[in-house]
């Protein structure tokens, strides 16, 4: 028996990754910091408990939970074979007047603690010779975004450590792909303070990402883009001046500064 471990599970992307794999019939393990969003998500996708769910409430903010949370599956002897990384924020505004204890966190959350979860796992992974991994990324990992930079910056990171683990663990028997999403219906924003209805760019269901991340994941692509939308404003950067690219990002971020 194999389990899905998803971080940032009570909210969000995760949340909706949480109640598609209960559709699947998949088991479980729910990682966010609300132990009490987490319980009520689990009964509300596994009434007739036939599903096996795991609750780990931990804050990825924190440098210890990724060990933690890997010790808490060896424990109960859970056999990870998908992890599906969700957990992420960003913070909008000036980089000078950015809250250091803000900035830890992002790179903490963002970054240190999905490598970590990651290298943890892919060690078991490999000696079943058989595992997933999807990491979510954003459009905005492509290029950096004035006034959302270290953001993007978190982003690219995801995207590139992807990219390598793609090619590194593909004769390994394990998968992994990045999705790269534009503007998704999130709790997301609020924090960031962005405003998605100020958009000029359509604001995408957290289900249109998971959808074409599990395809994904099966076809074993390298970037997934959840709409064709996604996919252009990433293409056609291929053929603008670098300068124009990072203009525009600012320009078609919803930004209130």
């Amino acid at each position: 028996m194999f389990y899905t471990l998803i971080t940032g599970a009570s909210t969000g992307i995760g949340q909706e990754f949480v109640r598609e794999f209960a559709r699947r019939k998949c088991d479980m393990v729910l990682v966010a910091r609300s132990e009490r969003r987490l319980q009520e998500l689990s009964a509300e996708v596994n009434p007739s408990g036939n599903l096996d769910i795991h609750i780990c409430a931990e804050d990825l903010g924190d440098p210890d939970s990724p060990r933690r949370i890997y010790e808490y599956c060896a424990r109960k002897e859970l056999r990870v074979g998908l992890i599906v990384n969700c957990a992420g924020f960003g913070f909008a505004g000036d980089y000078a007047s950015m809250p250091l204890t803000e900035l830890q966190e992002m790179v903490q959350v963002n970054v240190v603690a999905m490598a970590l979860l990651v290298r943890l796992f892919i060690p078991d992974m490999i000696a079943e010779k058989k595992g997933g991994i999807i990491n979510i990324s954003s459009v905005g990992g492509f290029q950096g975004v004035p006034f959302l930079g270290l953001y993007s910056a978190t982003k690219s990171f995801i995207t590139t450590l992807s990219e390598s683990l793609h090619e590194e663990l593909g004769d390994k028997g394990i998968k992994v792909v990045v999705v790269c999403p534009g503007y998704i219906e999130t709790g997301f924003h609020a924090r960031a303070h962005q405003y998605p209805e100020h958009s000029i760019l359509p604001v995408s269901e957290p289900s249109v990402v998971v959808k074409a991340s599990i395809k994904g994941l099966y076809k074993n692509r390298l970037h997934v883009f959840p709409t064709f939308l996604d996919f252009l404003l990433v293409f056609l950067q291929r053929f603008l001046p670098r300068r124009t690219v990072l203009r525009t990002a600012s320009f078609l971020a919803p930004l209130k500064l």
